[in-house]
């Protein structure tokens, strides 16, 4: 299950920063709810996850998967480009995850 709490914990995290663009500076409301509500569900979740993982592997995975996720779904949904450098970047972050996940066990 600790994985799963990560993996739902990540899902919330991107959520999170994509909403935050949403809510214009937390002036429109429902965004903002949404905001906030991933955010506490990232952390809730994130909690759980590190009753097992050691927070070093933990939060390095949460932060780092959720920036990928974060990049991926801005090029989607904003139109943000994504360059070399950034799938460069993409790949040293899922490989240091990768690392962490099967040194962690």
């Amino acid at each position: 299950m600790t994985w799963v709490y990560l993996g739902i914990a990540i899902v919330f995290e991107i959520l999170f920063a994509l909403g935050t663009n949403a809510t214009q500076g937390f002036t429109k409301l429902w965004p903002s709810v949404l905001t906030l509500l991933a955010a506490a569900g990232g952390i809730y979740t994130l909690s759980h996850a590190l009753l097992e993982l050691d927070v070093s592997v933990g939060y390095t995975i949460w932060t780092g998967i959720g920036g990928v996720g974060t990049v991926v779904f801005g090029a989607i949904i904003f139109k943000e480009k994504i360059t070399l450098a950034r799938l460069l970047s993409f790949a040293s972050i899922i490989g240091g995850a990768i690392i962490l996940r099967v040194t962690s066990v």
